[in-house]
């Protein structure tokens, strides 16, 4: 016995050991053998991290697990995710893993868990899950040599997503949070399929949103004929969001096209199906609700799949005289009929039309009603639609559980009629779209964080006519701004049904319209803490403090405006006219004119926000301006010229510039590039007003700077990287002709040069005794250039006044005034002693005083050098004609 035990315990313990040992064994031979099968058969590139064998984890059981797959495609999808899954399981019987690497390998069970598959058809007509290789020279014995076969037992894909794009059809369905699983036996020619799916399901077709994140659920028995490929649904149920629904019918797939029979319809008539198809999100619990009437879906979708047909559809959705009332709600929606067909009778997927053969229902007094058509749903869209009634719009929030930002209000009436094609509105054929009708609100008001005040619309009314839209009348105030429009908007269906942009002309009037009205404030997400100061999973949204002025995108039209006061930043502009293009966010500015600073301003140029940083080109025209109100108000002026600020007068510029813009599209001076030429008309200066002038005043003391006449001064700047230069350009302060020249900074720093020509007698004790030199005469005519450097900043500016170098230009000046005079004086007495003429003395009766002898004695003495000189000036001239004579004598 215990040679029994063992052996048995012999036996159990080579077991144990096999079990451990055969991954191990078997591992790099499945390793090999799974990628020698994807290179031989798959046309794409397929990847995964680790290849993991257990005999342990679904003993008797072999497990096999690939980790972190990847398929990427090939051309003509190059480098597109096909697939990528966190892990694919597989189980199989253990002796499986002794068969050959060509022998097939039957599959019991499969898992795909956190799984994306991305599939893909190309407007040609290709797709990118076609990665199976042709095997063009296999036999029919090597067909049955796939070194795989599938005889499922059961499969499973937990948290996974399906997407499918079809661009030849505009068609994009995606399935997220897919959970399915299904238990049958593959192996055997007829059997069952017990499946259990749920999903949320997106639906877009010609960028039209079908379904957005709609919660599918699915459990279905099918009955599985694998020798005709046919599926039989037996026991079936499915709900769209809360919509219960029930099917059967099956679908075959042939060798050039599939089969599909299917019916549905709703298992009751309550009106609760109607509320269960609106998403979750707004129905809320529908469970407490009171509702009467019915609500049914009936439907048969039967044919044909290929590439040319689908299958045909006979869908009707039906309600009669039904009504619905949420119990924590005051009001109630009443008198609810719904009758709509989804029809196709050919299989042409062009011959589908929708048809609302009618929709109303009731909200206190309110009624509304519409119907229409809509045809050849993939290919030109045929749109017959009629809308008619009276709806007070906060009863809507009464009546339904609607989570809104904005408060729904105003009374919304119409009565309108249209009927057109969408290649007509793509191609802004208007003339093809027949619309007629009116629709008016009145009493309308918006809220939104985004603006500071709550817009107000009184009245607004609408005039349809083909696919135009006159507006008779706009009346609308928010803050302090009122605003009094009519105009027409070209191409309303085209912005409503396509990207269009809304095309339009409009005449505005306003008495006030303030530019602060419509800045946005700028927000950020910031986390929510709670009382421990912890973040947790939340956010909220908080001012930032800028506001920003955007340019809306979608705009392409026309304002010719009028307004009797315009407030912007503290600016406030009076009798404002001119016409603003908006287009591609680009406000252009035409012939605009306002009165400002007791004068006027013309303007043309361009704003626009569609970079990140907003830019401007802007001609402007100042006419008799204020020059202190404009230069205090305007921080532009006041970069420009901030000596201007100490004058007092009138001024006219023309200014052209262009640079960046802030968010409040006030310019960053940094950046403005341009010129300007100026006009100052008439002006005073107050140097007090400036510290510049304060001290030119004190070091400048033989002038007074209210002298300065600049009336009719002209002037050119050009400014360029937050630079501004001055070219050279004179003005006079009472006989002191002053140039000035120079450059300075936005940041105040100066670098300028002036060059005053003062009269000499204005200097005086300047210049000490230099001016006694002078006769009378030439010191009424002599001017002396005096240098003055300025830098530093306007408010703490360094002057610096080299009277030396004045000085020392004076001296040179009446030196060369001196010899002038002495040379004259010479040629005169030459004259006198050629011409025999003698010097008149005086006669003198009365004795001179001793002061006048000495000053005759000097005279003397310097008439006696002049005479010397003269003599030897005539003597040098007579010795050259001397000895010119004597030369001729011996020639």
């Amino acid at each position: 016995m215990k040679k029994v035990f063992k052996i048995i315990g012999i036996t159990l313990l080579l077991l144990l050991i096999a079990l451990i040992a055969a991954p191990f064994i078997f591992e790099s031979q499945l390793k090999d053998m799974v990628k020698k099968t994807i290179n031989k058969n798959v046309n794409a590139t397929v990847e995964f991290s680790d290849l993991d064998l257990s005999l342990f984890r679904s003993f008797p059981q072999a497990t096999l697990v690939l980790s972190d797959v990847s398929v990427i495609n090939k051309a003509p999808f190059e480098g597109d995710t096909l697939a990528i899954s966190e892990e694919i399981l597989l189980e199989m019987s253990i002796k499986e893993l002794f068969k050959g690497s060509d022998q097939p390998k039957k599959i019991d069970e499969l898992r795909l868990k956190n799984t994306y598959v991305n599939i893909k058809v190309d407007s040609l007509g290709n797709n990118n899950y076609d990665i199976a290789i042709e095997d063009t020279t296999a036999t029919a014995a090597d067909s049955t040599s796939n070194p795989f076969k599938l005889d499922l037992k059961k499969y499973d894909i937990s948290n996974s997503k399906l997407r499918y794009t079809d661009e030849g059809s505009k068609i994009s369905f995606l399935l997220e949070d897919l959970n399915h699983e299904g238990t049958g036996d593959f192996s055997l020619a007829q059997s069952q399929l017990d499946t259990k799916t749920t999903a949320i399901a997106s639906l877009d077709f010609d960028d039209t949103n079908y379904l957005n994140k709609n919660k599918l659920a699915l459990d279905a028995i099918i009955q599985m004929d694998l020798e005709n490929l046919k599926y039989t649904f037996l026991e079936n149920s499915a709900t769209v969001n809360k919509l219960p629904l029930t099917f059967d019918g099956f679908v075959k797939v042939n060798e050039n096209n599939n089969e599909i029979d299917l019916s549905f319809k709703t298992p009751s008539s309550s009106f609760k199906n109607f509320l269960a198809v609106i998403p979750e999100v707004y129905a809320k619990n529908i469970e407490n609700v009171q509702t009467n009437g019915d609500f049914i879906v009936d439907g048969k979708i039967k044919g044909i799949v290929d590439d040319t047909h689908i299958p045909t559809m006979d869908i009707k959705i039906s309600s009669s005289n039904a009504s619905f009332k949420y119990p924590e709600l005051p009001k109630s929606v009443e008198n609810i009929n719904i009758d709509i067909d989804v029809l196709n009778e050919t299989g042409l997927v062009e011959d589908t039309f929708l048809s609302i053969n009618k929709m109303s229902f009731k909200i206190d007094e309110d009624t509304f009603s519409g119907n229409g058509h809509v045809k050849n749903l993939t290919e030109n869209m045929l749109i017959d639609m009629a809308l008619k009634g009276t709806i007070n719009l906060a009863n809507i929030e009464k009546a339904y559980p609607l989570e809104l930002e904005q408060d729904l209000n105003g009374i919304l009436t119409a009565d309108i009629q249209t009927a057109f094609d969408m290649n007509s509105i793509e191609k802004e054929q208007y003339q093809n779209v027949k619309s007629s009708g009116t629709a008016s609100i009145k009493n309308f008001s918006y809220r939104s964080p985004e603006i500071p005040n709550e817009v107000k619309i009184s009245t607004a009314s609408f005039n349809f006519n083909q696919g135009n839209v006159k507006v008779p009348e706009l009346v609308m105030t928010t803050g302090q701004t009122d605003i009094k429009a009519s105009g027409d908007i070209q191409n309303f269906m085209g912005y409503l049904f396509t990207d269009q942009k809304l095309k339009g002309n409009f005449n505005v009037n306003s008495n006030t319209f303030s530019i602060n009205d419509f800045m946005i404030a700028e927000t950020k997400e910031v986390p929510e803490k709670t009382a421990a100061d912890e973040e947790v999973q939340k956010t909220k949204t908080v001012a930032t403090g800028k506001e920003a002025v955007k340019i809306p995108s979608f705009l392409d039209a026309g304002l010719s405006f009028t307004a009797n006061k315009v407030l912007y930043d503290n600016l406030t502009l009076s009798n404002v006219k001119g016409k603003l293009l908006i287009q591609d966010e680009t406000a252009t500015l035409q012939n605009i004119t306002s009165n400002i600073f007791d004068g006027s301003i013309a303007l043309n140029g361009n704003v626009s926000t569609k970079n990140a940083v907003p830019t401007f080109k802007m001609d402007l025209g100042l006419n008799a301006l204020d020059i202190a109100k404009s230069f205090n108000g305007l921080d532009l002026l006041k970069a420009i010229a901030p000596i201007a600020s100490a004058l007092e007068g009138k001024l006219q510029t023309q200014i052209n510039l262009s640079g960046n813009l802030n968010d409040d599209l006030t310019p960053q001076l940094a950046s403005l590039a341009g010129d300007a030429l100026a006009e100052i008309l008439t002006a005073e200066i107050a140097p007090e007003k400036l510290a510049l002038f304060s001290k030119l005043d004190e070091k400048l003391s033989f002038i007074n700077l209210k002298d300065i006449d600049l009336d009719h001064l002209k002037g050119k700047v050009t400014f360029n990287d937050g630079s501004v230069a001055v070219a050279p350009f004179d003005f006079n302060i009472k006989g002191i002709k002053v140039t000035v020249a120079g450059t300075h900074g936005f940041d105040m720093n100066m670098n300028y040069n002036l060059k005053l020509d003062v009269p000499a007698k204005m200097l005086g004790s300047e210049v000490g005794n230099t001016l006694s030199k002078l006769s009378a005469q030439d010191l009424e005519k002599m001017t002396v250039a005096i240098p003055v450097g300025l830098t530093g900043t306007f408010q703490a500016p360094k002057i610096n006044l080299d009277m030396k170098q004045a000085i020392g230009s004076l001296t040179t000046q009446i030196v060369a005034q001196q010899k002038k005079e002495l040379t004259q004086k010479g040629v005169d007495a030459l004259g006198n002693i050629l011409t025999g003429k003698k010097e008149q003395k005086p006669t003198d009766t009365i004795p001179p005083t001793p002061e006048q002898a000495k000053k005759d004695s000097v005279k003397t003495q310097q008439q006696d050098q002049v005479k010397e000189t003269a003599k030897d000036i005539l003597g040098g001239i007579l010795k050259k004609t001397t000895k010119k004579k004597d030369t001729s004598k011996v020639n």
